[in-house]
């Protein structure tokens, strides 16, 4: 039922209260290294300027380019890190305050995006440009799992333009991008076939994939189920990986990586072309509110325990998304 205009009011000047004047939790790396370099700190909730809006986070998504930061790498353009940085690179919450100039989003709105100062906080910004409101039928932990893996997923799909009844190879399709482009591929017909682990043999079948084991004989492995090749492939490993799959494609347009990108343009092909806009987040949440990429959430951690969040990401052991929800105390599934 919706909230009562006394009652929408209220929460709207609680929420505007909502980081003035106080310190908030943010977990953050103070330079950069391992997870040594890591810690729980009290920090000024950040201001929102003209297109920002500023957020009481509900819920950071968990993703390997969020240790990659804090060891120091840093995306095409990105400025070098101002230290100390909160870690998290997307998030969905409830907007406490608008910036200059915002238009389609107001005080209390649930929204999700991609953050401009970290994901793993009480507060963070998020850039309108990168920003959609959140579905209703789409938790808020739910929600913050779609900037970085699903929408990878969905912009590299429909990069390949791959017709309906072509074969798709992803590589690595057991892991969080992987898995929701296998979900798109056969939404979109294609027939896929997906490498990843044995460990990860059920998930990726139960995406609809056809499974193969990586490692010596993959290349036979895939020709014995497409003897002429595939029509494109979706490479998430990257190295040798990549260069070993790379022959099993005749167009090196059809070729596209995630992680690879050096190796990808040696080898004739591409690195996904991200859009990073609020259409594609919008369409992944359609997507996800249908349960095409609903995504499946396998841990979830309290702020204060966000260091084992990255970890389980870190040492390769998730099964799917994790998340950090914040204000809630959750426990950890297994």
């Amino acid at each position: 039922m919706p909230a009562a205009p006394a009652a929408l009011g209220s929460l709207r000047n609680d929420l505007q209260r909502e980081g003035e004047g106080h310190m908030a939790k943010a977990y953050v790396f103070t330079r950069h290294g391992g997870p040594e370099v890591e810690a729980l700190v009290d920090l000024e909730p950040p201001e929102p300027g003209p297109g920002e809006l500023l957020i009481a986070v509900r819920a950071a998504g968990v993703n390997p380019v969020d240790f990659r930061l804090r060891g120091g790498y840093r995306r095409p353009g990105q400025a070098p890190a101002e230290l100390p940085e909160v870690l998290g690179s997307e998030a969905a919450g409830v907007v406490a305050r608008t910036g200059p100039g915002v238009e389609g989003f107001a005080v209390g709105d649930a929204v999700f995006g991609s953050t401009l100062t970290g994901g793993y906080a009480e507060y963070t910004l998020l850039p309108v440009a990168v920003a959609a409101h959140k579905p209703a039928g789409l938790s808020f932990a739910e929600a913050a799992t779609l900037p970085v893996a699903a929408a990878t997923a969905y912009d590299g799909v429909r990069q390949l333009a791959l017709p309906a009844g072509a074969t798709l190879l992803v590589t690595g399709a057991g892991g969080g991008v992987g898995g929701n482009a296998v979900r798109l591929a056969r939404h979109w017909g294609l027939r896929v076939i997906g490498t990843a682990s044995e460990g990860k043999k059920d998930v990726v079948e139960s995406l609809g994939a056809v499974h193969v084991a990586p490692g010596p004989g993959l290349v036979e492995r895939v020709r014995a189920l497409a003897p002429d090749g595939v029509d494109g492939v979706f490479d998430l490993v990257g190295g040798e990986h990549l260069r070993t799959v790379a022959d099993l494609v005749a167009d090196r347009t059809k070729l596209i990586t995630a992680g690879g990108k050096q190796i990808v343009a040696e080898l004739g092909g591409s690195a996904v072309a991200r859009a990073r806009d609020a259409a594609t987040l919008e369409a992944v949440a359609e997507l996800a509110a249908a349960d095409v990429l609903r995504p499946h959430i396998t841990a979830t951690y309290p702020l204060d325990r966000a260091g084992e969040a990255l970890r389980t990401v870190e040492t390769g052991h998730a099964l799917g998304k994790v998340v950090i929800e914040v204000g809630v105390v959750s426990p950890v599934p297994g």
